[in-house]
Parts: structure tokens; C-alpha cells; sequence
């Protein structure tokens, strides 16, 4: 998709936000069901982006305009909002399908990426499930030690049942306080972009003067290390660093 292209469904975008003022979420996420199913996607991305600036998101919006922005030639955009629908729905089956799917038409594909093997293990365990769910099981294996330590402390029952789950439920809340905590680092703390530019110039310094580092594509996760001016420090994928446009890369 050229810029031109892309300046004009932004723009149609605040148009569309403007006439349809008085809609609900639900009716603008149906008028763009309806257009994605006449094949009118253009149209579907409007509805959905002028959803979404009512103020309410879920995980099927986010998903449906991936799949606009991608049956619109879009895949930076597409990227983007699969990324964010998994953020809300990591065990969606078909968001995580799409997301797959779409990575492979990125033009630049980042060749020798070494993987750690630990942070690959945490991440396949936190992965599918939501933040607030491990939230949940954090508050729950403390609130279980805190009366098991009642119990022993508090009104002196100290058998091998008692003494064995206050072992235990310490150990539960070391690992799911630290899981816990993995998971918000990486959906929350750790800054993660999507460059959504056709060709993007990845330079080794904060100018263009800066020597080039690599020539990065639409759909490339970075993570957002710093800001220096109207630049972007970057980390990719294969641990290649360098400084791009911020106009070029969307925040997820």
C-alpha cells in the first residue's frame, strides 16, 4: 500500500469518525462486518477504526481490523492490531493463527535470531493466558498462605498437612508473583513497535546523516529501547539494533 493510499483511508478515517458521531460500538463494528463481507475493505477498516474511537476495545475488533488492514495490503497495520487482539485474548486460536500467517509476508524476514531458551520456556507458560488472569492466581495462592500461616502461627495447628502447604503456597507465590510479574513487564513495560512503512531506513545513529544499519519492511516487530528527537532507538528480533523515524513504527 503507497502513502498515498494510506493518507487517504487516515483521512477518510476522521471523515467517517465525524458522520457517524451518534452510532454505537456495536453498530459501527457490524456496518464493518457487513462491508468486510462484501469484500469492501477499505470500508471495513473505517468502521472499525471509527469503533475503536468510541472509546471501548476488545479482541474481535482488534482482530477484524487486522484482517481489513491485511485484505487492504496493509500488513504493518494488520500487525499491529492482531498483536494488540492477542494482548487481549492471548488464546485465541484464530488471532494467533492470522498473526502467523500474516509474518509471512513480511519482505525482510530476520535471519540468525538466537533465541534464549529460558525466556522462550517463560514465555510459552504465560503466554496463553491473560495478565489478569495470572493476577488472579498470584492473589489467590497469597491470600491461601496467609491463612495457612494463621493457622500455624496464629492458632497454633502446626501438623504435617499445615506445615507441608505453607511450604508449598510459599513456593506458588514466588513462582506465579514472578510470572506474574514477566508477563506485565512484557505486554506493559517493554515498549513494542510494528514498522508500518513500506521501506524503512534503520540508521546506526539518531539522524539521516547516520550511516544506514538495514533496510527494515512492513510487519517487523522491534522493541522501542529510547526516543532521541523524531527518533526511535530499536531492538529487532535477530538482537540488531539501530534508530528509525518514529513516524515509521506504531506502537502497539
Amino acid at each position: 500500500m503507497n502513502s498515498r493510499t494510506v493518507a487517504t483511508i487516515i483521512l477518510a478515517i476522521a471523515l467517517i469518525s465525524c458522520s457517524v458521531a451518534g452510532q454505537t460500538t456495536e453498530e459501527l463494528f457490524s456496518a464493518g462486518n457487513n462491508a468486510y463481507g462484501n469484500r469492501l475493505y477499505d470500508s471495513a477498516v473505517l468502521y472499525y477504526s471509527a469503533a475503536l474511537k468510541t472509546g471501548k476495545e476488545s479482541s474481535a475488533l482488534y482482530f477484524n481490523l487486522g484482517n481489513a488492514w491485511f485484505k487492504s495490503g496493509d500488513l504493518g497495520r494488520a500487525m499491529v492490531n492482531y498483536l494488540k487482539a492477542e494482548r487481549l485474548d492471548p488464546s485465541d486460536d484464530d488471532i494467533r493463527h492470522n498473526l502467523e500467517f500474516a509474518r509471512q509476508f513480511s519482505t525482510v524476514q530476520m535471519e540468525g535470531v538466537e533465541l534464549n531458551p529460558i525466556s522462550s520456556f517463560i514465555n510459552a507458560i504465560v503466554g496463553p493466558y491473560r495478565l489478569s488472569a495470572w493476577a488472579w492466581w498470584s492473589s489467590l495462592a497469597f491470600v491461601l498462605l496467609l491463612l495457612c500461616l494463621i493457622l500455624r502461627h496464629g492458632l497454633a495447628i502446626s501438623n504435617a498437612v499445615v506445615r507441608s502447604g505453607v511450604n508449598v503456597l510459599v513456593v506458588a507465590v514466588i513462582l506465579l508473583g514472578g510470572l506474574t510479574t514477566w508477563k506485565y513487564r512484557s505486554e506493559f513495560v517493554d515498549r513494542r513497535g510494528v514498522v508500518i512503512v513500506e521501506s524503512a531506513t534503520v540508521y546506526t545513529g539518531p539522524s539521516e546523516s547516520s550511516d544506514v544499519e538495514l533496510q527494515a519492511a512492513p510487519g517487523l516487530v522491534v522493541e522501542i529501547l529510547g526516543q532521541s528527537g523524531e527518533f526511535y532507538s530499536v531492538l529487532f528480533a535477530n538482537k540488531r539494533r539501530g534508530w528509525m523515524k518514529s513516524t515509521q513504527v506504531e506502537t502497539i
